[in-house]
């Protein structure tokens, strides 16, 4: 068996490479094409691939996945419609090969500029949001590099839909359709395969939850792009703003409790808590969300008391950890302790205290009176991402085509000699 999928890595590796050749010089014309035409073949294909999305939904159910974990999972049309919006985004993005990224001369004669470039072969390893098929497969081709895609079982059928789609728009713009592979099975077995497969990928983004991302930083041999997870914050500080605190705390938590940008933690500053009561709280309450705190807050009816591991969780659903805290420093240090450097926002109208909460804190994402939910790239206006880098080298934040980059040196002389 572990041969067979040995096998079947080395012929889907062979096949990223010799496309990623050719994808590192296709012009801009033809890779905007292929990605207007895929963005064409989502929306006349969308009877196909919601009729996929049902079985998997289906599967989902069967499986037991959480009501969050199943709205990740779920295709409609308005989706459907943003899948495809996303991939014309892309496509009329400027194309990030080839730019020219600093240049200057030498006293020695040489003139050096240091040019964008493919990264090569990117695996995506993911769970349960098919649209992901679509958004890497986008920003892997319009940063010039072939992608090997390995979804969720869950999204199995969505994604192979999709993955038609990204591949018609391929041949009708004249280019390998090996530029965008799904991996043809649900067995795990293939997931170490790609983790090991350096002779093929140059570098592996995850993403999904905690213990698929762990599994691949525990395991690869092949370079990663951190994405561990989304423990996002909001903090409530005495100088915010109490219209606009009640809206981006719902907003924050609410709007979609399973993807990665919703706030899981609340953190309140005494001086608001004295001055506006628990109206957060109750809000969030009267929204349906379950509520874990501590101290003075668990006298507000229908709060619960957090459990030992509430705080630094990550729920991906209807729940959130609640904390009082004194001033900026404690929150920053809450921050510090329980997060994930992700995201984190600040509600507040006092300069000086965004300033240190911004100064002091090393997420990737840092936000002033504004949703975690931003925490995403078409909304950055990236046309779309491939995850959020929660690392520090290379990519950080909303990985776009920009990220999906590495860069050489062009040297040029007039004969020139080093004495």
């Amino acid at each position: 068996m572990d041969g067979q999928f040995n096998d079947l890595m080395a012929e889907i590796g062979q096949k990223a490479r010799a496309a990623a050749a050719e994808l590192a010089f296709a012009s801009s014309e033809r890779k905007a094409a292929a990605l207007q035409a895929a963005a064409a073949a989502v929306w006349a294909r969308r009877d196909e691939i919601l009729d996929a999305n049902i079985l998997d939904m289906a599967y989902g159910e069967e499986k037991g996945l959480s009501p969050a974990m199943l709205d990740r999972l779920m295709l409609n049309d308005t989706r459907l419609r943003g899948i495809a919006d996303a991939l014309r985004q892309v496509a009329e993005q400027r194309d990030p090969v080839g730019r020219v990224l600093a240049e200057w001369d030498r006293p020695n004669g040489l003139h050096i500029q240091r040019v964008a470039t493919p990264l090569g072969v990117v695996g995506v390893i993911y769970e349960s949001r098919p649209n992901v098929t679509a958004d890497a497969g986008a920003l892997c081709l319009k940063a010039g590099n072939a992608v090997i895609l390995r979804g969720g079982s869950e999204s199995f059928h969505s994604s192979e839909a999709l993955h038609d789609c990204m591949v018609q728009g391929l041949r009708e713009a004249g280019l390998p359709e090996a530029a965008i592979q799904l991996v043809p099975t649900r067995d795990r077995a293939m997931v170490a395969e790609m983790l090991r497969a350096t002779a093929f990928i140059d570098v592996i983004v995850p993403r999904g939850g905690k213990g698929l991302v762990g599994l691949v930083q525990a395991e690869a041999r092949v370079p990663v792009f951190a994405h561990l997870e989304g423990i996002c914050h909001v903090y409530a500080d005495r100088d915010a703003d109490l219209e606009k605190a009640r809206r981006v705390v719902l907003n924050a938590k609410t709007r979609r409790t399973g993807i990665c940008g919703a706030a899981e933690c609340l953190l309140i500053d005494w001086q608001f808590y004295t001055k506006h009561g628990a109206v957060l709280v109750e809000d969030l309450l009267a929204a349906g969300v379950e509520v874990r705190t501590e101290g003075a807050l668990l006298k507000v009816p229908g709060t619960l008391p957090a459990g030992p591991d509430d705080f630094g969780r990550e729920f991906l659903d209807k729940i959130i950890a609640i904390k009082l805290v004194d001033g900026v420093d404690e929150a920053i240090a809450h921050i510090r302790k329980y997060g994930s450097n992700h995201t984190e926002a600040i509600l507040t109208e006092n300069d000086a205290t965004a300033a240190r909460f911004f100064e002091r804190l090393d997420s990737a994402i840092l936000m002033r009176n504004a949703s975690t939910q931003f925490a995403d790239g078409g909304e950055f206006g990236m046309g779309g991402e491939i995850g959020i880098a929660t690392g520090k080298l290379h990519a950080r934040g909303p990985v776009g085509a920009d990220q999906l980059c590495s860069f050489k040196y062009l040297v040029t002389g007039d004969g020139t000699i080093r004495t």
